[in-house]
This record gives structure tokens, sequence and C-alpha cells, in this order.
């Protein structure tokens, strides 16, 4: 009888010594929503382009694609050497306009007045982050911004709406150098 006793015990001790389960989840959720949002989103980029391709073929000027997934075209372009790009931290000095792909003035250069922007250190959208670093002082440049690298989604809550492709034309008027390095 002890022994069956001992031999139950050690049964009932291993048996309750299981390694614990991970708990399932109560519901399963499914990337739908996701694959939705990325097809959706890879149809609005392909007619954005569409319509810019279209707008630069309509105006006959030498666009340059960038890199970051906007084109541009010098209006004034400077071809000393002596002048630079502006580099991280350094100020520039520089005004712009806001239009549509239709060239509807959305914002005027009088709207916006000259702005003053330290380069990677402040907030500016996207497209004009990256295109104010393509520039040297005197350039004015014209740039056609898809609506993911302008306002995006959320427009800026004013007069851009949502999704809207921008074409902005950009005069740099001056680049301080960063002093503290």
């Amino acid at each position: 009888m002890n022994k069956l006793l001992t031999l139950a015990l050690l049964f009932l001790a291993f048996v309750s010594c299981k390694m614990p389960e991970a708990r399932r989840p109560v519901s399963v959720k499914t990337g739908s929503f996701i694959d939705a949002s990325v097809e959706r989103n890879k149809k609005l980029n392909a007619k954005e382009q569409a319509t810019i391709k279209k707008l630069m073929e309509q105006e006959k000027k030498d666009y340059i694609a960038s890199k970051s997934g906007f084109w541009y075209y010098y209006n004034t372009k400077v071809e000393s050497d002596s002048l630079e790009t502006p580099e991280f931290g350094d100020v520039i000095n520089y005004d712009y306009d806001v239009k549509d792909l239709n060239g509807s003035l959305i914002y005027s250069k009088d709207d916006i007045k000259d702005k003053t922007y330290v380069m990677d250190k402040e907030e500016l959208f996207t497209g004009l982050r990256e295109g104010l670093k393509l520039m040297k002082t005197g350039e004015t440049v014209t740039f056609l911004f898809p609506s993911q690298k302008a306002y995006g989604y959320y427009g800026d809550l004013n007069k851009i709406g949502t999704n809207i492709p921008l074409m902005c034309e950009v005069t740099v008027h001056s680049i301080t150098e960063n002093q503290s390095d």
C-alpha cells in the first residue's frame, strides 16, 4: 500500500509540474486593413505619378527626378563651385509659393513671406526639406511633389486638402553656415 501511495504521489508531482502554456488570443485579427491600405496607397501613388509625368510632358522642361521621389527643374541655376548646398544646422533664408498641379495658386510668396529654416533641426514638409538640400544661394527651383512628399493624408489643415500633389517655386536668398563646429 505504501508503494502504491508513493507511486501515486510521484505521478501527481510529475503531472502537476508541466510547463505553463501560452494563452491564445480571444480574437484573431488579420492584416486585411493594412493590406487594403497598402493597395490604396499604391494606386494613389501611381495615379499621382501619371498626372505629374503628363504635366512634365506638357511643360516641355528638363525636369530632374530626385532620389527622394519628387521632380524639379532649375528656373535659375547657379553654376559657381564656390557656393555650397546647405548641410545639417545651416540657416537658410528662402521664399516659396504653393500651387496645385493645375497651376492654381494655393499660397503666394506674399502669403508665406520669407522663411528662415535651420537645416534638419526644424519641422518642414518632407519634399521641401529635401529640395532645399539641393539648392545654392540665388537659385530658383520649381518642384513637383507627390502628396506623400507634400502634406499627405492630413493636408495642412487649412487650404491644402487630403492627398494633394503640389508644385512649389522656391528661391534661396542666403545660406549661413553652422558656426557650432
